[in-house]
């Protein structure tokens, strides 16, 4: 099985959500500011990608489909705001515990919507049990003795997350009616304008190098996103999500190089766990 799409995905994501970070440092670049230039640069990265992969069936425009989608604007909406709230006001590495939950909301949402409509998860155990597996070592650096103390950029996280992994399974539910590429496309220019509707930012703040940044931003998240939803129509959801837990391996990795994170033997762990269920799902 081919899987070097969704591993890609799992790259951009891990470079895209340190880039972001990093950007969301500077105190001139508010999270309003960032989510409308953000989705800017989402857009125009995309623009010339629309020319040779465009799609879009008619069955997108029936009601039922139609209110699938607005749905997934919503949450996606919901999912972006809370998650940049919560990377402006706390570390990284303290909001990988509720971060990490995303893929973990995905399976469990998947599988209680399985019950209900046809093909939306898969309960195959060969791809169910690892992807478990990989999701409890995505908690396990986390677990400690003392109680977790929440505040309210943690909480914004796990809400975040939540929503993140309920618009990814109703995505699900749509994506054969569009290409990867289209559908992403949409999803970013709702969510854009219902910005732009809520927000009124000062673009003033903005200088050529955080410009830059962002635009490099909005490309990987385009790579990860289109990959996302390339895995989902080619592989499912659960074994895409299961790729994807890579993606927090490449965060350890670049939060302790460029960030100055260090890392601990549970986070070492974690990730052996996490590519040896990976190489578990491929291999056999």
């Amino acid at each position: 099985m081919v899987i070097g799409i969704p591993i890609l995905g799992a790259l951009a994501s891990g470079a895209g959500t340190v880039l972001e970070k990093a950007i969301l440092k500077h105190k001139k670049i508010s999270i309003k500011l960032y989510q409308i230039a953000g989705f800017i640069a989402i857009i125009l990265a995309m623009i010339p990608l629309l020319f040779f992969f465009w799609k879009l069936d008619s069955q997108a425009f029936e009601i039922k489909n139609l209110f699938i989608f607005l749905g997934v604007v919503i949450s996606a909406t919901l999912a972006n705001f809370l998650i940049f709230y919560s990377e402006k006001g706390e570390k990284l590495t303290n909001l990988e515990p509720t971060k990490i939950l995303e893929p973990l909301f995905v399976i469990l949402i998947a599988i209680i919507f399985s019950f209900f409509i046809e093909g939306i998860g898969e309960r195959n155990i060969k791809i169910l049990i690892p992807a478990i597996i990989a999701s409890i070592a995505l908690i396990f650096p986390y677990v400690k003795k003392e109680h977790l103390h929440l505040n309210k950029y943690i909480i914004a996280s796990i809400f975040g997350s939540f929503f993140f992994g309920l618009e990814l399974v109703l995505s699900k539910l749509i994506l054969n009616f569009y290409s990867p590429i289209t559908f992403y496309f949409l999803r970013c220019l709702f969510i854009l304008i219902i910005s732009l509707i809520l927000f009124r930012p000062d673009f003033k703040a903005l200088d050529k190098k955080t410009s830059f940044m962002i635009l490099a931003a909005g490309i990987l998240f385009v790579t990860y996103r289109v990959a996302v939803y390339f895995g989902y129509i080619q592989y499912g959801i659960m074994f895409t999500t299961l790729v994807i837990m890579i993606s927090p391996i490449i965060v350890y990795f670049l939060a302790n190089k460029f960030l100055k994170e260090k890392l601990n033997w549970k986070n070492i762990v974690s990730s052996i766990i996490i590519l040896a269920c990976v190489l578990y799902a491929v291999l056999f």
